[in-house]
């Protein structure tokens, strides 16, 4: 786990290989539950019979957004803020889904702070670059510049 201790640690932490995650598994029950959670009930999801014969993955794939929505959960494995009295979302510079993740696979998470700036009296805005492996694949399933804003 790599610990931010303080804003000085925050801004040495640009550029830094944090690590990675635990490898997670993206199954059936998990792409189906955001499925209903989301109302995207697309056959190439959920249908695991259809997708096996008809789509180009052979066989179901995860939604790309649930993909993105494990980053927050992957990423509390990999580093924390600390002494900060508030983390807020404050969006996406970019989101790329790369390569399809295959249920059944598992993913991991690798990222890297690649901006920590002033903002406001007490904040910090921070660029994180996220990349979201699969287990065994070439290439990634998605790559991401998330930005959240840090307030002590």
């Amino acid at each position: 786990m790599y610990a931010i201790a303080s804003r000085d640690d925050l801004v040495a932490a640009v550029g830094v290989e944090l690590g990675h995650s635990d490898w997670l598994l993206v199954d059936q029950d998990r792409v189906n539950t955001f499925a209903d959670a989301t109302g995207d009930h697309q056959w190439i999801h959920v249908d695991v019979e259809r997708a096996t014969k008809e789509s180009p993955f052979g066989g179901p794939i995860a939604h790309g957004y649930l993909t993105l929505s494990l980053v927050p959960v992957l990423a509390s494995q990999v580093y924390k803020i600390d002494g900060a009295r508030l983390l807020v979302n404050y969006g996406s510079n970019k989101v790329r889904f790369v390569a399809p993740v295959p249920v059944g696979s598992r993913i991991r998470l690798s990222p890297k702070i690649t901006v920590a700036e002033p903002v406001g009296e007490n904040g910090f805005q921070v660029v994180v670059g996220q990349t979201v492996e699969i287990e065994g694949a070439d290439k990634p399933a998605l790559v991401a510049e998330t930005i959240t804003r840090v307030y002590y």
